[in-house]
């Protein structure tokens, strides 16, 4: 292999380590809240985020320790985030799931949304279809047959919205 086959199968390596550790922060961001909305514990979120990191360590997650540690870092700001805008992200979704409340939606479904959206508003550094497909990828793994139908459906409402004037 030349110089410039190296690093561009280096860029790749990076990329999908990248990918892959974004990914896993998601799945496990998306544990956190539907954890804390079925136990109504938006609290304790240090505590509960060094239980879910221990739980999720006991389990040998795929990624090496500098992967997991970048990954939980990502995590953590989603979660903090998400928990801190949830009100926010609460009436930006109502607003957007024609004939759908917040109670109505699956447990999976609302806390995919509030991931989603708030990376959708409030996350700079990824790109907005990014998170679009992030959540339906999640909707695709952890939701019932029509998940990703409806926070593909909701999230590409969000997004019109956000570009309404």
């Amino acid at each position: 292999m030349n110089n410039a086959e190296t690093e561009t199968a280096d860029d790749d390596a990076r990329v999908e380590r990248y990918r892959r550790e974004r990914q896993f922060a998601r799945c496990s961001a998306l544990q956190y809240l539907y954890q804390a909305d079925v136990q109504d514990d938006w609290g304790n979120i240090a505590r509960n985020l060094l239980l879910l990191k221990a739980q999720i360590r006991e389990l040998e997650p795929p990624l090496d320790a500098a992967s997991f540690e970048r990954a939980w870092d990502f995590t953590e700001r989603l979660v903090r985030g998400v928990v801190g805008e949830r009100a926010r992200l609460d009436e930006r979704i109502s607003a957007s799931a024609t004939n759908w409340t917040l109670a109505r939606m699956s447990v999976i479904d609302r806390n995919i949304l509030r991931l989603a959206t708030y990376e959708l508003y409030c996350g700079a550094e990824v790109p907005e279809l990014t998170a679009l497909d992030e959540g339906v990828e999640l909707a695709k793994v952890f939701g019932h047959a029509d998940s990703s139908r409806f926070v593909n459906g909701v999230l590409d409402r969000l997004l019109r919205d956000r570009h309404t004037p």
